[in-house]
């Protein structure tokens, strides 16, 4: 609950305490938790070499901090129906960000938004079942949106899941 408020706070521009250095525990903590968000305090704490108590006011702080900004599950889109998967690039009317913002996360199929510098303004990853979901996607959904001046699709052949490093 903490964590989803926090999130909402952060997306609406709402002040964040200044961040604050991680030390070698924090950072060994969230490459664990990237690893397994799963994992259980007792785990994580013998992992790092500190107490539960410590280790669950250290999780704590980096949520509250909005360092983690939530627990997932990292999905097989494949295996889950979603077998297309396509970068979008776009190109927004100038200042539009966060009304284009609130449209893309009303997608379906849409996983990571992220405003670019370059030669496009936007860059959307999309998991959709098949070609015509990305075509219905793209040409009725996302054209359909004043503030989108152009797309180009970026088909994706075989994607991977990084394992964080350490």
């Amino acid at each position: 609950m903490a964590s989803e408020q926090m999130a909402e706070r952060q997306d609406d521009g709402g002040a964040l305490p200044p961040p604050r250095p991680l030390d070698a525990i924090d950072q060994d903590i969230l490459r664990m938790l990237q690893a397994d968000g799963r994992a259980s305090i007792r785990s994580v704490a013998e992992r790092v070499h500190v107490s539960r108590a410590n280790a669950y006011a250290r999780i704590n702080r980096l949520v509250e901090d909005g360092v983690i900004r939530g627990f997932g599950a990292r999905v097989n889109h494949e295996r889950a129906g979603q077998g297309t998967s396509a970068y979008i690039t776009l190109k927004i009317v100038q200042n539009s960000w966060r009304t284009v913002r609130e449209e893309l996360r009303q997608l379906p199929g849409a996983s990571h938004i992220a405003l670019v510098g370059g030669d496009f303004d936007v860059l959307l990853l999309v998991h959709v079942s098949d070609n015509r979901a990305l075509r219905e996607l793209v040409l009725t959904r996302l054209q359909a949106i004043p503030q989108v001046l152009s797309t180009r699709t970026l088909l994706v052949f075989e994607e991977e899941d990084l394992e964080p490093q350490g």
